[in-house]
């Protein structure tokens, strides 16, 4: 019986201190259902496309990445309520970070709880298109062969691709380690770097690394210096801030380590590209400090990663350094069974354990070089301690487990497992470690005197 048909009939039947209790439960049920009725309904055309146009529709897209397309009413109402389970449970859009921590961070991807209630709003209330009219025009996207960072810097000054590989469609994991010159005949600082695999072969290619090799002054032979780049599914590239330098040096050549993971189709003379942006030639005179991108291992000297059967483990690395630092980005690492990264710093002088990032609903599938805000990135002081914990899930829970009845131990193919984080790291002297610390407390002093 409807309701107002119901308090009519308590009413007539004169039921006395039951009809007035019962009346009393429902005057609450009334009101929200005159609030509900009084809220604005939720659309697709106003107020869903807008949010799936700044935050979805980069990969969901005709020859995008992503398993569906989204830029239609037509395209997105089969989704809803999968999309409203998807973003409820922040799995999308793909950028897996802790709402505890540093939360300033640069590219932040993540949905306002306002835009996910607004889809929720919109599923329940029963995914209707709304007005025609209210829809916003579509977005033009960049095809696939423009590079990250091209709308701001321009195309890269250098490009520096892999030797073509044949890749089969079905097999094991491949590894494709050509060398290969960069051009340059004098050293130059680093502005930007993308990694950008092939159309056809982006889907294979788990990861791209690069290494920077120089000409030794003795021997003349080329030798290892320092890794250059890091890609992995998901990740678009590497700004380096104006008051650091990551050395391009002259004559050097790049070593490339490609990660390729047959996927069904055969790709030919596939060919992965690093673009390279450079800072002026007199950048080096003004940027003070050296940064760098490295591995951070969470398994200390002698440790080992081994996962029973249907069990769990835990790793943690431990790194100090000799000057005072700036963290400028995080990034975790690892396969199928990482479910969890979190990146804190000890301060021996005080005992204090700050935590700085956490991802605690990891996945292989995107890996995000989390980027701090210019005046949040974590200032150290000499002797601070970077503790790095990971936390692995060989369990049936795990939804990216392939097979919980393995052992899993460390090593470099899909099936294993990889206990370290990516950190850039700008190592300053205590002279720019006081500047840096004085300059942002004069500005947020100044900010906090303005609201």
């Amino acid at each position: 019986m409807p309701e107002t048909r119901f308090r009519k009939y308590l009413q007539g039947t004169g039921t006395g201190a039951i009809a007035i209790l019962l009346l009393q439960a429902l005057a609450p049920q009334a009101a929200a259902q005159q609030a509900t009725d009084a809220t604005p309904a939720v659309t697709f055309a106003k107020h869903v496309a807008p949010i799936l146009q700044k935050n979805c529709q980069q990969c969901h897209r005709p020859g995008s990445i992503g398993p569906m397309s989204l830029r239609t009413f037509e395209e997105v109402r089969p989704w809803a309520r999968a999309i409203k389970q998807r973003v409820v449970a922040r799995e999308m859009p793909p950028y897996r970070y802790d709402k505890i921590g540093i939360q300033h961070l640069k590219g932040d991807l993540r949905l306002s709880e306002a835009d996910i209630q607004t889809i929720v709003r919109w599923v329940d209330s029963g995914a209707s298109l709304g007005n025609a009219a209210d829809l916003p025009p579509p977005p033009q996207f960049p095809d696939g062969s423009k590079w990250a960072f091209e709308d701001e810097f321009g195309p890269p000054d250098l490009v520096v691709p892999t030797k073509p590989y044949n890749l089969p469609a079905k097999g094991q994991d491949r590894w494709w380690r050509p060398i290969v010159p960069v051009g340059t005949i004098v050293d130059r600082c680093i502005k930007a770097l993308a990694v950008k695999p092939s159309l056809a072969g982006r889907a294979a290619a788990h990861h791209a690394n690069s290494d920077l090799m120089v000409p030794d002054e003795k021997t003349g032979q080329y030798t290892l210096l320092e890794r250059v780049s890091e890609y992995a599914s998901g990740k678009t590239g590497e700004i380096v801030p104006p008051d650091g330098c990551r050395t391009l040096p002259a004559n050097s050549m790049i070593k490339w380590d490609v990660h390729y993971w047959p996927f069904g189709k055969e790709v030919k003379d596939d060919v992965v590209e690093l673009g390279i942006w450079l800072y002026p030639e007199d950048h080096k005179q003004k940027a003070k400090y050296k940064q760098d991108l490295k591995l951070y291992s969470l398994l200390m000297k002698g440790g080992e990663l081994e996962i029973p059967p249907h069990g769990t483990a835990m790793t943690q690395g431990f790194h100090s350094f000799k000057t005072p630092v700036r963290i400028d980005s995080f990034q975790p690492h690892g396969h199928s069974r990482l479910v969890g990264k979190t990146l804190e710093i000890f301060y021996p002088e005080t005992g204090k354990l700050e935590m700085i990032s956490s991802v605690s609903n990891w996945t292989n599938q995107w890996h995000t070089s989390h980027v701090y805000e210019d005046d949040y990135a974590p200032l150290l002081p000499k002797g601070a301690v970077l503790v790095v914990t990971g936390y692995y899930d060989n369990t049936a829970k795990n939804k990216g487990n392939p097979d919980p009845d393995q052992w899993v131990g460390g090593g470099s193919r899909t099936a294993d497992e990889m206990s370290h984080a990516w950190i850039t790291v700008t190592h300053l002297d205590d002279e720019g470690y006081k500047r840096l610390v004085a300059e942002r407390e004069s500005r947020a002093k100044a900010k906090n005197s303005t609201d």
